[in-house]
C-alpha cells in the first residue's frame, strides 16, 4: 500500500475516548499490513502513553484534553501524545525492575513503551511523548 495516513485527534481526559483513538490507529496499522507482533507493540505503547497522559498529566481532569497526532506509512508508525499537565523528567522515574521499586506502581508504563517501540522521545517540558515503530 502506497502513501501515508496522517491524523490529529483531540480527546477529553477519558479512558473510553482513549480506547477509540487506540482503535483508530490500529485500524490503520492493520490496513498497512503490519505484523501481529508490531500491532501488539503499538497497541501496548498507545495504551500506556494515553493512560499516562490522562492519569498523570491531566489528573483525570475532564476540562483538560489530550492531543494525539499519528502517521502510518508502509515503513513506520509515528505517534505523538501531548497532555496539558506540567510535565515530568523521564530520567527521574525510578527503575521499576530495581528491588526497592518492585512494589511501587510507577515507571512500568514507560519501561514497556521503551521496550516495545523503536524510539521514544519526550519534549523538554515532559508533557509530550513521540513514539516510533518501524515496520519489520
Amino acid at each position: 500500500m502506497e502513501g501515508i495516513c496522517h491524523k490529529r485527534m483531540v480527546i477529553a481526559s477519558d479512558l473510553e475516548a482513549a480506547r477509540q483513538v487506540e482503535n483508530t490507529i490500529l485500524d490503520e496499522v492493520e490496513r498497512y499490513g503490519y505484523s501481529d507482533a508490531s500491532a501488539f507493540s503499538i497497541r501496548l505503547a498507545i495504551e500506556e502513553g494515553l493512560n499516562n497522559a490522562i492519569k498523570h498529566g491531566n489528573g483525570y481532569d475532564p476540562n483538560k484534553t489530550v492531543q494525539v497526532a499519528f502517521a502510518v506509512t508502509p515503513q513506520q508508525v509515528v505517534i505523538s501524545i501531548t497532555d496539558e499537565g506540567p510535565g515530568f523528567d523521564p530520567a527521574r522515574v525510578p527503575d521499576p525492575t530495581c528491588d526497592e521499586n518492585l512494589e511501587k506502581p510507577c515507571g512500568r508504563g514507560i519501561m514497556l513503551m521503551r521496550a516495545y517501540m523503536d524510539e521514544i522521545h519526550y519534549n523538554p517540558c515532559g508533557n509530550q511523548v513521540r513514539m516510533v515503530k518501524k515496520n519489520s
